[in-house]
């Protein structure tokens, strides 16, 4: 390999970069598009569905283009060729026929009369109803009866676009194939019923299903049983009025179907002693092959489409299931963390004891922080407390340890060493500090005045064992900046004044947080096992039975990533990091103590937040769009406005009680729609790096100089 090759494969800091692995993402991608082909599939069989009866009145429509032939003939239509051919019925004999079915409840009901009665009839289905109830069809044809098709989500065939109609006659065929192993020719169209009824709309639909290969079956005599006149008067209209075949319409679904049951079997023998015949459709216009075996590619096309739907169905009902879990647990959080942010606020107004005022050893781990180390070091020269200052250069080639050197500022020194990586700055830096209290700093980070002596009073309680403090976005320019500027008041410190409350505090931040220097060394300093070490340290500090707390007072500046890469990278890092580090310290669920508390309350509070969910957010934001276009598009807004309400007021308290302008807040909507996706897509990310046992390595963010030194930061921040 040239030495050109080699120097593009390697990163800023002479290591060879690992590139990500890309097969998660067409995973993710190969079951979201799975996950909406099957929510549209539901939605358009079950939301599309047009629940309106079948005699329900239409609108006057123009009829010139219907042929002599068809609108003057029998009730059977071949439309295949151009000039139509009609059936009737022979006299005396009746085609009883059935629509919308099958019905759980009803279907049954009807074909045991029919079983009573020794009577065949046609029982015209809908495709989706063939779909959940396969057994039922299969009954149907296992008594004798015929099938016919109704389409597939009962629709006007009339009024539909010529590729739906395909699409309808298509689908229900081939539900029928699967859920009974045969096809049929015969069609009825929802909402037909005489011939001198057709309007052109419903011969064009005609004509296309005759070219399809369908036999159309229009109706002569309607029951009317859609309106549930009372048995009476089905019968009534059910009773033929001459000796002439009759397609007789009556329905075993669609709603309460009791008289129409209760009027089948009054009817029935009071036709058979009329000298009527009953048949099916086939049988009583003589055509035969109306059904014939289906091809096996038919047969398991209809099997994978009833197994679609199915799927389809669960996992709405689960989505639906997690979307109300998912955003009551958001709801009950958002709640449990004002309230304890609340109680938090008022817990830290009693103080924490005698005021401690022992010196403090900063250290800051620094490679390449060049644009923001100056800075830095001087934010914490002008600390209001006693403090040394260690700036462990961790190989830097950027001059960053000879800036520092030519600052000359009192109190800090520097210590170079090859490049080794954050931890093993920050364990030099143990190594050489004079005092028991550190406080360990980020080289992008800059100090108020009194944060270190803020930041080391609960120290005055021997529990704890070390301290956060609070981190603020600088650049806080741009939607990006005011983002992760909410991220940081809202997110982070609403849950670090929980965790406090809980004492289960996972992470003490890398930019500002204290430490007791001999718990520290008793845990063997800072492990280098994981990327994201303060967090890994904070764990092992909790499993040691020290008590970790927040001191929001403490207010430190970090210069937040300025670029959808950077912050990328970063997070990557971070949740990468955090999922090695609650691996690592999985046993304190088990455990008692400071660790049993950090196991059950902390590591199930993060891995319930910050990954369950993450992980559920693709699918659930698919069904929200579902939700959008096949369910009640204002209820969803509704729902979604009612979370962002309760986001917004949470943000307004966290805001409130970090002394911050509300201004921000404006760009809540959009955060909570394009950065709230972000993070959620560095979750997946993240845990299938896991998964997948790839090692990421530590990826340093870009400085842009941003940092300014205490006296001229004000205008700045």
């Amino acid at each position: 390999m040239t030495s050109r090759q080699n120097s593009r494969r390697r990163g800023r800091r002479g290591v060879v970069r690992q590139r990500a692995p890309r097969t998660h993402w067409l995973l993710l991608a190969a079951m979201v598009i799975t996950l909406a082909a099957a929510l549209l599939m539901q939605g358009y069989t079950r939301h599309l569905f047009d629940t309106a009866p079948d005699g329900a009145p239409r609108a006057a429509a123009a009829a010139d283009a219907v042929p002599p032939e068809a609108a003057h003939g029998g009730p059977v239509i071949d439309a295949s060729a151009a000039t139509p051919r009609t059936a009737r019925p022979a006299p005396q004999t009746l085609a009883l026929t059935f629509d919308d079915g099958p019905d759980p409840v009803w279907t049954p009901k009807i074909l045991d009369v029919l079983k009573q009665q020794g009577v065949h009839a046609t029982f015209f289905v809908v495709g989706t109803q063939v779909a959940d109830h396969p057994e039922l069809a299969r009954r149907i044809l296992a008594e004798g009866h015929q099938l016919g098709i109704h389409t597939f989500t009962h629709t006007d065939l009339g009024q539909a676009a010529p590729w739906r109609r395909s699409l309808e006659l298509r689908e229900t065929q081939l539900a029928v194939a699967g859920a009974t192993g045969t096809t049929t020719a015969l069609l009825r169209p929802p909402y037909s019923s005489t011939n001198d009824a057709l309007t052109d709309a419903d011969w064009q639909a005609v004509r296309q299903a005759g070219q399809a290969g369908y036999l159309t079956v229009l109706t002569t005599l309607d029951s009317e049983d859609w309106q549930r006149p009372g048995v009476e008067r089905i019968v009534a209209n059910a009773t033929p009025k001459g000796p002439a075949g009759q397609v007789l319409l009556m329905h075993d679904a669609g709603g309460d179907r009791s008289q129409t049951v209760a009027a089948l079997a009054e009817l029935l023998p009071k036709l058979k002693a009329a000298g009527y015949r009953f048949a099916t459709v086939s049988e009583a216009v003589s055509i035969p092959g109306a059904a014939r075996p289906a091809s096996g590619a038919e047969h398991w096309q209809g099997r994978a489409l009833i197994l679609a739907l199915t799927v389809g169905d669960h996992a709405v009902g689960a989505l639906d299931w997690l979307l109300v879990a998912a955003g009551a647990i958001s709801v009950l959080r958002a709640v449990a963390l004002t309230a304890a942010a609340g109680r938090h606020r008022r817990l830290r107004r009693r103080g924490w004891g005698p005021p401690v005022t022992d010196p403090v050893t900063v250290i800051v781990p620094a490679f390449n922080e060049r644009a923001g180390i100056e800075a830095a070091v001087r934010s914490l020269v002008a600390s209001d407390h006693p403090v040394e200052v260690i700036v462990v250069d961790d190989g830097s080639t950027d001059g960053t340890a000879d800036l520092v050197d030519s600052l000359r500022l009192p109190g800090v020194r520097v210590l170079r060493q090859a490049n080794a990586g954050k931890p093993a700055a920050l364990n030099n830096g143990l190594r050489h500090a004079s005092c028991e209290l550190v406080v360990m700093v980020d080289g992008d980070t800059v100090f108020e005045p009194d944060a270190v002596r803020l930041l080391v009073q609960p120290f005055a309680d021997r529990r704890v064992g070390a301290v956060s403090g609070n981190a603020k976005v600088i650049n806080r320019g741009g939607l990006l900046g005011r983002w992760q500027h909410i991220e940081y008041v809202v997110g982070f410190n609403l849950d670090r004044r929980f965790f406090d409350l809980a004492q289960c505090m996972p992470t003490v931040p890398g930019a500002v947080g204290a430490f007791r220097r001999s718990a520290l060394l008793r845990l063997g300093g800072v492990a280098e096992e994981t990327l994201a070490e303060d967090t890994d340290l904070t764990m092992a500090l909790c499993r040691a039975g020290w008590r970790v707390v927040y001191e929001e007072r403490a207010v430190a500046w970090t210069e937040a990533p300025a670029s959808l890469s950077a912050l990328w990278r970063q997070r990557y890092r971070w949740c990468y990091g955090t999922l090695q580090a609650m691996w690592k310290h999985r046993r304190a669920v088990g455990q008692r103590g400071q660790a049993g508390k950090l196991g059950r309350r902390g590591l199930l509070y993060l891995l319930l937040f910050q990954v369950l969910l993450p992980l559920l957010a693709p699918a659930v934001d698919v069904f929200a769009v579902y939700g959008l276009v096949f369910l009640d598009p204002v209820r969803i807004a509704g729902v979604w406005l009612a979370f962002l309400a309760v986001q917004s007021a949470c943000a307004c308290y966290a805001f409130r009680l970090d002394g911050e302008r509300l201004g921000p807040l404006w760009s809540l909507p959009l955060q909570q729609l394009v950065y709230r996706q972000l993070m959620y897509l560095v979750v997946i990310h993240s845990v299938w790096t896991a998964l997948a046992g790839n090692r990421l390595r530590w990826q340093r963010m870009q400085r842009y100089g941003a940092l300014h030194a205490p006296a001229d930061r004000a205008g700045a921040a």
